[in-house]
């Protein structure tokens, strides 16, 4: 496009697809950008320079935004982005991904409220501890009528398929958290990186992140900085006796190879007994999850299964829950 040889077919690639799969229909700007960057082989060779882990189109806008870049229509962006290029590249190399959306509680909430209570929960991938709080939200299913304290949080929840809707919150007596690198919700760089994390249009994702991260911040959770393989163990033998330990996770385990996600779920099978392992991942991800599939997923979905059971398909977000 700028007279320079393609630097990455692969990248391109990496940013039409993001474009075209992840974008469309969600965020026209994010759309409009990353085809953008997708054509333009000077952006190309800045960002195919960073690792190959920090390259991803959402670490990219997320710095652009977290600097105060615009995000409006490419040819502003791309001005901003060359001319900024050094402080992006900083941001870019100093932080990752860390989407923490507590809307994911409301499809964890019918398996958290239907064991033995009170629960001990253990978020693997807690970012800054959102979802460690599923407690304190308050939740609408469908067209049901709301469960949950009044004020707080609310998480609309599409419903599909014969979910079984609580009646009751759980009692959570114990919240923790492992991340390699977990965010602070008491600290505003940490929590203003978030919500740089929030695609534009997602007005009602930013609002409910400022709310979750004012509960969180009244009590803020246990968040241990590590290997999720490395510490699994030492936390969960902190978790109280006397209440059912629950070890949750929701798009962390693509992030590991096959040896990382054999040695996680052996672990799990060497915890303490009545231990709960919960899981939301893309489909395919735990290959023992995917080979008890009943039906194939629908697309853009992930399975929520129990102790490798699965159970139901979920939105990403937490938007809605296809019960099996």
């Amino acid at each position: 496009m700028h007279g320079i040889p393609r630097a990455d077919e692969d990248l391109a690639r990496t940013y039409r697809d993001f474009a075209l799969s992840e974008a469309a229909g969600r965020s026209p700007s994010y759309e409009r950008l990353c085809l953008g960057v997708a054509a333009d082989d000077a952006v190309l060779t800045l960002v195919g320079a960073l690792p190959l882990a920090k390259r991803q189109p959402n670490l990219l806008l997320g710095a652009v935004r977290l600097l105060g870049g615009p995000v409006g229509d490419y040819p502003a962006f791309r001005d901003w982005l060359v001319a900024h290029w050094p402080a992006v590249r900083e941001q870019m190399l100093a932080r990752s991904t860390q989407t923490n959306e507590a809307a994911r509680c409301a499809v964890l909430l019918p398996v958290l409220a239907a064991l033995p209570q009170p629960l001990a929960l253990i978020e693997v991938g807690a970012s800054a501890g959102l979802c460690l709080y599923p407690d304190r939200y308050r939740y609408r299913y469908g067209d049901r009528s709301p469960i949950g304290p009044q004020g707080a949080p609310l998480l609309d929840c599409a419903v599909d398929g014969p979910v079984p809707v609580p009646d009751r919150l759980p009692q959570v007596v114990w919240r923790a958290g492992i991340d390699l690198n977990p965010l602070d919700v008491t600290d505003p760089d940490d929590v203003r990186w978030l919500r740089s994390l929030i695609w534009p249009e997602h007005t009602e994702r930013a609002e409910r992140l400022s709310a979750a991260a004012a509960i969180a911040a009244a009590e803020p959770p246990l968040l241990v900085r590590g290997d999720l393989n490395e510490s699994l163990a030492g936390l969960a033998a902190q978790a109280p006796a006397g209440a059912t330990l629950v070890v949750f996770h929701t798009a962390v385990l693509a992030y590991l190879d096959e040896a990382g996600v054999d040695r996680f779920t052996a672990q799990l099978a060497e915890l303490r007994p009545g231990t709960v392992w919960l899981s939301n991942e893309a489909p395919r991800v735990v290959p023992q999850i995917a080979a008890r599939l009943p039906v194939q997923a629908p697309p853009g979905r992930f399975v929520l299964a129990v102790d490798g059971r699965p159970v139901a398909f979920t939105m990403p977000h937490g938007q809605g829950v296809d019960w099996l």
